[in-house]
């Protein structure tokens, strides 16, 4: 019997090893990079990293100042771009970044990426302060509804994204959740697919989960003094002269006319008349979805120099 359980535990240890070889031969899962928080309270992640994409198609780096993306080489009429996983854009080759299509248009400028998957809309204002000792011209701002409700603690509190104390006006940083056990996890490529093939945290729905979701009042009726709250606050905090706030398609058009009745400068994103912008499984974009709203922005940015 001894020697049976001994057999089984080799095997399985034997299993393990191999399964682990193949995940990480296949990349059936995406590499993650670490994360750090700096001095300023700003998740970003740990400089000169890389990894590859699901499937081994193509890769990741992170550069030297912490952020996804390659470097410009000169800083000289830089315009920065800053947003959440949409401008992080793992999922695609570095040739599709934004700042790749917008140096074929704009070849005399060049362009810095600061982007975090989960950012939000007042962490991104709070990565504007560090980027604008580079002293860009121009400042993209992505955005979109969850990027400012998620901004607003009262709202929703999550302690993992920097958010608004809209009450007492107080920015609240966050911290990152279980960084050793996450770090095991994402090194650990079997476990990773398994966690993710047979998701532990199963959301049952039930009556009430539908009947909270036939509200009588639209989130932004619900919830517009905080947003008016959130879009003074950053008028109020920052520098925004040299910002423009690129909103995602679809982007509720109450909160897009405080921005302009408080005088920001905004973009919509437009994919009508158009074919998708994105993956069949995933909302983020395509290279070719990156293209157009690349173009968009030349369009915006080519009006504002042409004054």
């Amino acid at each position: 019997m001894k020697k049976f359980f001994k057999n089984i535990v080799l095997f399985l240890l034997l299993t393990i090893c191999v399964g682990e070889i193949v995940a990480r031969l296949t990349h059936v899962n995406s590499d993650i990079p670490q994360r750090t928080i700096d001095a300023d309270g700003i998740q970003k992640y740990y400089p000169n990293q890389e990894g590859y994409w699901t499937g081994g198609d193509h890769k990741w780096i992170i550069n030297s100042m912490g952020w996804p993306g390659e470097l410009p080489e000169s800083y000289d009429n830089l315009i920065t771009i800053i947003g959440d996983s949409f401008i992080e854009n793992f999922m695609n080759p570095n040739h599709c970044h934004q700042s790749t299509y917008l140096k074929k248009e704009m070849p005399n400028y060049n362009f810095f990426e600061a982007a975090r998957s989960g950012v939000t809309l007042i962490e991104s204002m709070e990565i504007s302060k560090q980027v604008d000792t580079l002293r860009p011209i121009v400042t993209l701002i992505h955005t979109g509804d969850g990027d400012i409700y998620e901004s607003i603690k009262e709202i929703k509190s999550l302690t993992d994204i920097t958010q608004l104390n809209t009450e007492d006006q107080v920015i609240v940083n966050g911290e990152m959740k279980s960084p050793g056990l996450k770090k095991v996890l994402y090194s650990w490529k079997l476990l990773y697919y398994l966690y993710n093939r047979f998701p532990l945290n199963i959301k049952k729905e039930n009556a009430e989960d539908f009947k909270k979701i036939k509200v009588e009042k639209s989130k932004f009726e619900i919830n517009k003094t905080k947003v008016r709250v959130l879009i003074n606050y950053i008028k109020n905090n920052y520098n925004v002269d040299n910002k423009i706030f690129v909103f995602k398609p679809n982007s509720d058009n109450n909160i897009i006319s405080i921005f302009k009745s408080l005088g920001f400068n905004t973009l919509l994103l437009d994919p009508s008349n158009d074919k998708s912008w994105s993956f069949d499984h995933d909302p983020h974009w395509t290279c070719y979805g990156h293209e157009r709203v690349a173009n968009q922005v030349y369009n915006k940015l080519k009006s504002r120099f042409n004054k």
